[in-house]
């Protein structure tokens, strides 16, 4: 007890009774010892201490304290701003599922379409400023850059469909402009797109007539007897249209161009959208692009009018009719004017074979001494049978085929052809499209292969049918006139005459332009171009010479388009058919000399042209004989070639054109790296 130090102020009145007792005080003190006692973790040293700590402050009982002594009370928490933020996210996220649902139903998803594309856009722009360089800081190479962007940009269109293929199939034409990575990607564009249900091609034609398709064409969808037949199953499915087969009650087999039902609400979207992304990208890559997108979407406009079509169709149609070199070679189907309207067109339905088909037209024909091909020259077409189209009706009304396959010109094992000669085809097809050019100024802008049929004519030869007639320019007299003689000056290598055109029409280098337009290398010119590239081309590494033709490409397109108020922009599309005249020609062989045949039109359409004066007119003949001299030396390279093929060589004439094309393009920031319709 010696080291206990008791202070009776802080014990109570029991424990200072009980202290009395010497008992109770050494039991209080073994308790105050036993709890008080503190233990430390390692055993101490030296003698142990033990420290006692006694409770001595007065005993107080709890009082709760009284309600004057506290303080205010704090406000409550209304937590205004949580609350302000939820209602407009809640707001936020009912509008956009209102507009979402509102886009789907009533606008054919235009507001989903327009901002996937706006999204797109922006990240492909970010992603070209942050790696288009050398050494790209987020991307393995230049191309690996351009492979990822071009397989988002296909996507994108494939999933808009509509009138982005359009677009889309406008960019394939002119890929060669375009890195390979794209090339490759958008050769796939001219694939089928998928058809809309028969209920959607049936609301079109109601809404349009205010009739249904059996009340408009005199048809029975059920077979029944003393009407014509419809098929509701598409035989044709595009990006804007698809086509239905019927025969009508008087025996006229059509096509039924049916506008798909969406695109009337997406067209204005779409248009609008394509015009905002081509103004934000003529910003930031600092390329003259805008100034050419209302010409743009003015014929992409006009290809989803279907009376702007017909119109179209008959114009071509009277012209071929009165051209003595064309008329029993070329045939334009006809078209039903009571039978079509803005987003419906009927035409005569046309049975030939695709100008791709290369085997079938060159196939034996078995069909017949002195007989043509079903339908050739208008001849009228054998009726289906009626209790074939009966069954079919009755056992598969989902996925009808009534057309009859009218294929017994192939023979009895169905290996026969056409038997036309290639050369005939191409010959009469770039004829044809060089009047359009040189002599008429109306020109189809759409001639690839899936819109040419050829068929064989009891005599023998192949008669070329042109359809969809939806897009087409108008050449200005004047131009026309300056594109013949430029075309002239292109064969005699009159480079004073080629520099005053193409300046006047606000180009500053007349070397690209002139290979452009020819589709191969023109050598005639200072090759200014070229040698100066060559003289600032880097070739240490191969990335940054990727670069640096890149870079020489934009700065070519630049200087095309130098004054874009003096660019004909005809020749945005003009430039397209040739380059599909020109795949079609390669395609089957290269079997007529193109850039004579083209060359010999446009000086002899000076001759022709009705707006120059006789004494004008007088003179241009004399020189279009002197031009058909010149161009001998033009057989010449094209006879050789067709010599070394026959000796084994499999390359023809456009090929090496196409070569030649590469090696120069890629001198001058261009990159050629696939034929105009691969896949």
């Amino acid at each position: 007890m010696r080291d206990m130090k008791i202070s009776a102020a802080g014990l109570c009145a029991g424990c200072l009774a009980r202290s009395l007792n010497p008992r109770s005080i050494r039991a209080a003190s073994s308790t105050y010892l036993s709890f008080y006692t503190f233990r430390p973790l390692q055993p101490p040293s030296g003698p142990r201490v033990v420290k006692r700590h006694i409770q001595s402050q007065e005993f107080k009982p709890f009082v709760p304290p009284s309600p004057s002594s506290l303080p205010k009370a704090a406000a409550p928490k209304t937590y205004r701003r949580t609350r302000k933020w939820t209602r407009r996210l809640l707001y936020l996220a009912l509008g956009l599922g209102a507009a979402y649902e509102v886009d789907q139903h009533f606008l054919y998803a235009s507001l989903t379409r327009s901002a996937r594309t706006f999204w797109l856009g922006l990240l492909v722009a970010t992603d070209y400023k942050i790696n288009f360089r050398p050494h790209p800081p987020l991307a393995d190479s230049i191309q690996a850059l351009h492979t990822r962007n071009a397989e988002r940009l296909f996507d994108l269109l494939r999933t808009n469909g509509g009138l982005y293929l359009k677009i889309g199939q406008a960019i394939a034409m002119q890929s060669a402009i375009l890195p390979p990575e794209f090339q490759k990607m958008f050769s796939k564009m001219f694939d089928d797109a998928p058809q809309n249900e028969w209920k959607d091609a049936e609301k079109v034609i109601l809404e349009d007539f205010g009739k249904t398709p059996e009340e408009l064409f005199g048809v029975s969808l059920t077979g029944e007897p003393g009407k014509g037949v419809m098929e509701r199953t598409a035989r044709a499915s595009a990006s804007v249209a698809q086509v239905h087969w019927a025969r009508l009650a008087n025996g006229d087999e059509v096509a039924i161009k049916v506008q798909k039902r969406e695109i009337a609400q997406q067209v204005g979207w779409d248009l609008w959208t394509f015009k905002v992304v081509t103004r934000i990208y003529t910003y930031l890559f600092d390329l003259p692009l805008y100034s050419l997108v209302p010409y743009i979407s003015e014929r992409l406009l006009l290809e989803t009018d279907f009376v702007n079509e017909a119109d179209n169709a008959e114009r071509m149609a009277r012209l071929v009719a009165g051209e003595s070199r064309l008329r029993e070679r070329v045939y334009i189907p006809k078209v039903y004017r009571e039978l079509s309207s803005k987003r419906v067109m009927t035409a005569e339905w046309i049975e030939g074979v695709r100008l791709w088909d290369k085997e079938t037209l060159t196939r034996p024909w078995h069909g017949g001494w002195r007989r043509g091909s079903p339908g050739a020259g208008g001849a009228p077409l054998d009726p289906p049978d009626r209790q074939t189209v009966a069954e079919i009706i009755r056992d598969h009304p989902s996925r009808e085929h009534l057309k009859p396959k009218r294929d017994r010109w192939k023979g009895p094992e169905g290996k026969g052809g056409l038997g036309v000669s290639l050369k005939d085809c191409m010959q009469t097809m770039v004829d044809l499209f060089s009047a359009q050019m040189f002599l008429w100024g109306w020109c189809h802008c759409d001639p690839h292969p899936g819109n040419i049929f050829i068929r064989r004519l009891p005599s023998g030869k192949p008669e070329l049918v042109l359809i969809d007639h939806g897009l087409y320019v108008h050449m200005r007299p004047e131009f026309r006139h300056q594109y013949s003689l430029f075309w002239k000056s292109l064969m005699t290598f009159d480079n004073k005459t080629i520099g005053e055109i193409v300046r006047s029409w606000g180009i500053n280098n007349p070397d690209v332009f002139a290979s452009a337009t020819l589709m191969r290398p023109y050598t005639g010119g200072d090759n200014s171009t070229s040698m100066g590239i060559k003289r600032t081309m880097s070739v240490k590494e191969q990335q940054k010479r990727t670069y640096e033709m890149q870079q020489q490409m934009r700065k070519g397109i630049r200087e095309v388009l130098a004054d874009e108020k003096k660019w004909p922009r005809e020749l945005i599309f003009i430039g397209r058919s040739m380059r599909i005249v020109q795949g079609n020609n390669q395609y089957l062989g290269a079997p007529v000399n193109r850039i004579k045949i083209m060359g010999n039109w446009a000086s002899r359409s000076l001759v022709d042209d009705p707006n120059l004066s006789y004494g004008q007119r007088i003179m241009n003949f004399g020189r279009h004989l002197l031009f058909k001299f010149v161009l001998f030396s033009s057989d010449v390279v094209f006879y050789s070639g067709k010599v070394a093929q026959f000796f084994g060589r499999k390359q023809n004439m456009e090929d090496d054109m196409e070569a030649s094309m590469k090696k120069v393009a890629g001198d001058m920031g261009f990159e050629l790296n696939h034929s105009v319709f691969e896949g």
